[in-house]
């Protein structure tokens, strides 16, 4: 049987010891700062990045990758072996449009041994499914046999996202005609979900207890199914000390769960603004 090779992009959270000890590829995406052009791992770490996005006399922007960064991984992977076969998993489309770039790379690749699955997620949301296709990978298990896993995934995913600083989010226009609803508000703080790829504004009010209180309903959540929970992770973008505190909350009803903290990408941290948080996780 032919063995699977997993690609994925630089928004999934994965550490450099999990990508190597899981075979994954990376295909890193871009950021403009004032101007200048960044490799996300590659020409600046996702702190520097934060550090930059605060002084920038603009919002930074996001762009997919160059057709060249699919095409050359895809490339390699079928010179080590003619008879692989890809699994290229990616953030949802509708917050990128990095997914297009590999499916425009697998057309010109080899578009029969090559998969692009929209992972409909980001982030830890994105990392479970690809973690998982790389396991079941190592396995010998065929790519038939790890898209309905990999959907089931999805559909026992949530993600609970907190926002201080609307701005940047906003002119992102990542939250389409919702914005409208909160443009207008000073000091305002929403909780979003992210449902079948689309951000969705579950809580919005003045301050940030808000989010505190929403959080609690999480919380509780948390205790109840915590047998059933195979994977949770934090993300911050410059706010690791109020993920702490969640860490802390989620410890007192959970104390069994390893609930990770680490920097989002760039290209997410761009569209959240400094102070965002996303509490991300998966049930068997």
């Amino acid at each position: 049987m032919a063995k699977v090779y997993v690609v994925t992009d630089s928004s999934a959270q994965l550490s450099e010891e999990e990508i190597k000890n899981n075979n994954i590829y990376i295909v890193p995406l871009d950021i403009v700062i004032d101007g200048e052009q960044y490799v996300d791992g590659v020409n600046i770490t996702r702190d520097e990045f934060i550090s930059k996005m605060n002084s920038s006399k603009q919002l930074p922007t996001t762009s997919q990758p160059p057709l060249g960064s699919y095409t050359e991984i895809y490339e390699k992977i079928f010179a080590d072996d003619k008879d692989a076969q890809i699994l290229s998993i990616h953030m949802t489309e509708s917050l990128s449009g990095t997914i297009n770039a590999a499916r425009q790379a697998a057309e010109i690749v080899n578009k029969d041994n090559i998969t692009v699955v929209d992972s409909e997620y980001t982030d830890w949301g994105q990392t479970f499914q690809v973690l998982k296709a790389a396991q079941l990978a190592a396995e010998g298990k065929a790519i038939a046999e790890i898209l309905p896993i990999l959907t089931e995934i999805r559909e026992k995913t949530q993600l609970h996202m907190g926002v201080t600083t609307i701005e940047n989010i906003l002119k992102g226009g990542r939250l389409g005609r919702l914005a409208g609803t909160i443009s207008t508000l000073l000091n305002i703080s929403v909780v979003l979900n992210l449902n079948d790829g689309k951000l969705e504004i579950a809580k919005r009010g003045r301050g940030k207890k808000i989010i505190d209180r929403y959080l609690e309903g999480v919380f509780e959540y948390i205790s109840e199914h915590k047998d059933n929970i195979e994977m949770i992770g934090l993300s911050d973008c410059d706010n690791k000390d109020y993920c702490k505190q969640i860490v802390d909350r989620i410890k007192e009803v959970a104390p069994e769960l390893n609930v990770p903290i680490r920097t989002t990408s760039p290209v997410i941290s761009t569209h959240t603004g400094v102070g965002a948080f996303a509490l991300i996780f998966y049930e068997k």
